[in-house]
């Protein structure tokens, strides 16, 4: 009996290595060709003023990737929040951005999206150089896991307020956590997402230190700076709030961060500072 079960195991794992991938395609396809919810437009239009901005072959575009993403990411509202639709295509909306002009999985770690009603609190520990282990908790508007337990976590007050100001204030939450994932899709969250040739894997860290490095300067001599101070954390938190600033703040990074906004303009396929 155990060596049938495993026999059926096997073969049911080499049907899905087979045609699961078409399967999958079939169905994202057949998603994406269903009409958009007059509903869930008016929603964009109110809530994403970027939404209004965006070409209409992009709009296009990202109403197709929401449908796909509502279908096959779990919403989890935390703290007694109850969630609605409007919450969740604003939340989906956002994260999508991210994959317009590009090849897409739809975020293939996230297998579900935990929202609280405000920023929460999570516990952190660490052991020091001494093995001494400390733990502390930690007051967040979103965060990021990947691996087996890939999930977002985000506040919900900070979305909509980023929905709607993000343009003003250069920060969106959602953006932030999901290039979180696009980076960790290489393997270990470092700033480095997965890029198609050496070439371009070696410009990428050119670019990047040489930013990154610029930042921490600006920051040192209290210089005026475009991107927030958070991106001074570490290379991963520099990419997240570079994506932040480029998809909110476009025309003020071309301007003062030539290499840096062609370079995300290369990677995310879209030029945001025409739309």
């Amino acid at each position: 009996m155990p060596l049938l079960i495993l026999i059926l195991f096997a073969a049911g794992l080499l049907t899905w290595f087979i045609f699961g991938p078409r399967l999958m395609a079939w169905r994202r396809s057949r998603l994406g060709r269903r009409a958009f919810p007059a509903h869930w437009r008016r929603i964009l239009r109110k809530n994403l003023p970027l939404y209004r901005q965006l070409p209409a072959d992009l709009q296009l575009q990202l109403k197709q990737h929401i449908k796909v993403f509502l279908a096959e990411k779990a919403f989890v509202g935390c703290a007694d929040l109850v969630l609605t639709e409007e919450m969740r295509v604003i939340i989906a909306a956002q994260a999508c951005l991210l994959l317009l002009n590009r090849p897409v999985d739809y975020f293939p770690q996230v297998g579900r999206i935990l929202v609280y009603p405000g920023a929460f609190v999570a516990p952190r520990s660490r052991a020091d150089a001494a093995g001494v282990h400390h733990e502390w908790r930690e007051t967040l508007v979103g965060e990021s896991w990947s691996g087996g337990a890939g999930q977002i976590v985000l506040s919900w007050d900070d979305v909509l307020n980023d929905a709607r100001h993000g343009q003003e204030t250069g920060r969106n939450v959602v953006l932030h956590e999901f290039a979180h994932q696009l980076d960790g899709e290489a393997g270990p969250t470092n700033g480095a997402p997965a890029l198609a040739t050496r070439q371009r894997a070696r410009r990428w860290s050119e670019v990047m230190g040489r930013e990154y490095s610029t930042l921490r300067w600006q920051i040192r001599l209290d210089r005026p700076r475009v991107l927030d101070d958070y991106a001074a954390t570490n290379p991963a938190e520099f990419f997240a709030v570079s994506t932040e600033t480029f998809f909110m703040r476009p025309q003020v990074m071309q301007a003062q961060h030539v290499e840096l906004y062609q370079l995300l303009s290369d990677f995310y396929s879209v030029d945001p500072a025409s739309w």
